[in-house]
């Protein structure tokens, strides 16, 4: 049994009160506060570090996946709305490279300058009149009658205090102000593993030509030879927006029993960060010296922090699927698309699973039932830790289906407090026509590929 103190009582002030307080400045953060103030409420947007971007940017992933999907066979961009206004920012400050493919030629991602998406991400919440709360930590909930929560407490270098609102997002990424509130969550027995990022500058473009296929290559030939041991397979090392740097995604970050690091467990993710480093340091080592354009190259950047890609999930009226994914299902409740496969981080390797027909329209919709919890009124839940079982998430986890989510949280939001309901109250047919207006794409003009699952 843990050993424990008791901590003294305390009076904290009160730092604000809004129509909208959403927790955590992810894609889905930042879509969902922009979306709740440009329909007039009030909002604030904190964040427990001193920028935007989550994964992106604390992270150091610096592209997004699941903006795209292959429809019928041709690479379409199928993540609108305010997603167009953030690229059309990161464009603006040449901040962002032409899509690429990826992941066997199947899919689109987007490679984008780290920094340049801090500013864009800034101003686009700023120009929304949302108000940003950075390097303040939520740490608990104050629960008020019929199950709704009156405030988050918040930790910062100025002391605690709390935030009130009348309505709340949780876009933590694992679902701590659910968690807290009372909804139900669950957390796979075995997590998907972590990465830790980094860049690599200095490299030689000439000479290094698509290293991206060689090194992957020169890796699975040196284990096979027994001169190394990698943590992972399928490394996944790509140039950005200047040919000179490139990302590398190729660690896996375990406990000492072989699972995975847990992101809510505060001494596994001390143990991830130093293992992830030490993952950097033998992998880089390897690279450079067995890479041609890389002899010259260093290390520029390890991300700030590891890469978290599961913990708590809700348990919604709706829980997305993999059969969902693959099957490419419909949904009377859409709120937006997701194009992204399968992408499940096992022990030393990645699972990629396609949608199965062989000429497919290449997405599915999502469905706004997957943001509401369950047992909290005036709460939604959006991004990584929304309701879907473990595989559907390991597609529905990545940026574009985060964006789509956090857009139709704020609108939902602005509509629930409209009509005085829940968050399962909110009409549906409104939700979807004022997601439309604000350009958003639903993808209702495309049949599904299997009619009868249709859901």
């Amino acid at each position: 049994m843990t050993a424990t103190t008791e901590l003294p009582a305390r009076r904290v002030p009160i730092l604000g009160e809004y129509d909208v307080v959403v927790i955590g400045g992810g894609p889905a953060g930042i879509m969902a506060a922009t979306a709740a103030a440009r329909a007039g409420r009030s909002t604030i947007l904190i964040e427990r570090y001193g920028f935007l971007g989550g994964a992106g940017t604390m992270g150091g992933l610096s592209t997004f996946c699941g903006l795209h999907a292959r429809v019928y066979g041709e690479d379409r961009l199928v993540v609108h709305g305010y997603t167009d206004e953030l690229l059309e920012r990161l464009e603006a400050m040449d901040g962002l490279n032409a899509p690429h493919l990826t992941i066997e030629n199947r899919i689109m991602a987007v490679a984008f300058d780290i920094s340049a998406y801090k500013i864009a991400a800034d101003d686009l919440v700023v120009s929304s009149g949302a108000e940003l709360l950075f390097h303040a930590a939520v740490t608990d909930v104050v629960m008020g009658a019929d199950d709704r929560i009156e405030g988050v407490v918040v930790e910062s270098k100025s002391g605690a205090g709390v935030v009130r609102g009348r309505f709340f997002i949780d876009g933590s990424g694992d679902a701590d102000v659910a968690a807290w509130s009372g909804a139900r969550y669950e957390r796979s027995e075995h997590l998907l593993y972590p990465s830790l990022m980094f860049r690599i500058n200095g490299v030689d473009p000439a000479e290094a030509g698509e290293a991206w296929r060689t090194i992957r290559t020169l890796m699975e030939d040196a284990e096979e030879a027994g001169t190394h041991s990698f943590p992972r397979k399928k490394p996944i090392v790509r140039p950005q927006r200047n040919p000179l740097e490139w990302r590398s995604n190729l660690t896996q970050l375990s406990n000492a029993d072989g699972s995975a690091i847990d992101g809510t467990d505060v001494r596994q993710l001390t143990r991830g960060e130093l293992q992830g480093r030490q993952q950097v340091r033998d992998t880089f080592a390897f690279i450079r010296e067995h890479t041609p354009g890389f002899q010259d190259a260093y290390v520029v950047d390890i991300a700030p922090q590891i890469g978290i890609r599961e913990t708590r999930r809700i348990v919604g009226p709706y829980q997305l699927t993999e059969d969902d994914v693959l099957d490419c299902v419909d949904f009377d409740d859409t709120i937006g698309v997701n194009g992204w496969p399968v992408e499940a981080h096992v022990q030393g390797d990645v699972e990629f699973r396609f949608p199965r027909a062989e000429h497919t329209r290449g997405f599915n919709q999502l469905p706004y039932r997957m943001l509401v919890p369950e047992g909290v009124g005036n709460l939604l839940v959006a991004g990584r830790c929304a309701s879907m079982t473990q595989l559907g998430q390991s597609s529905g986890r990545v940026t574009g289906p985060c964006f789509v989510m956090g857009q139709a949280a704020g609108v939902a939001a602005d509509l629930a407090l409209s009509a005085d309901v829940t968050a399962g109250g909110v009409d549906v047919a409104t939700l979807q026509q004022r997601l439309v207006a604000d350009g958003a794409y639903l993808g209702t003009d495309l049949p599904a590929d299997v009619v009868s699952v249709a859901r």
